[in-house]
């Protein structure tokens, strides 16, 4: 697991020996999944446990705000 990116208390993480398709894992307090680039190209939240509304928010509008990077970061590591 590499920490690729933090905001809000919140870390993104992408694991080096994952599968299809990019997502980041997300932890503060509570975790979640986000596709990356969904069907429509935006990031999907895949599912969200234990985590308040408002860092919902914030850990979507991070990941928007950040996609090419993370998309990025996801090449990388997985080619």
């Amino acid at each position: 697991m590499v920490v690729v990116h933090r905001a809000y208390g919140l870390r993104f993480m992408i694991y080096v020996d994952d599968h299809e398709p990019a997502h980041v894992h997300v932890c503060g307090d509570g975790t979640a999944k986000v596709v990356l680039a969904g069907v429509d190209g935006d990031p999907e939240l895949v599912y969200v446990v234990g985590m308040t509304r408002a860092d919902q928010r914030r850990m979507m509008r991070t990941i928007i705000e950040q996609q090419d990077m993370l998309l990025d970061r996801w090449k990388d590591m997985h080619g």
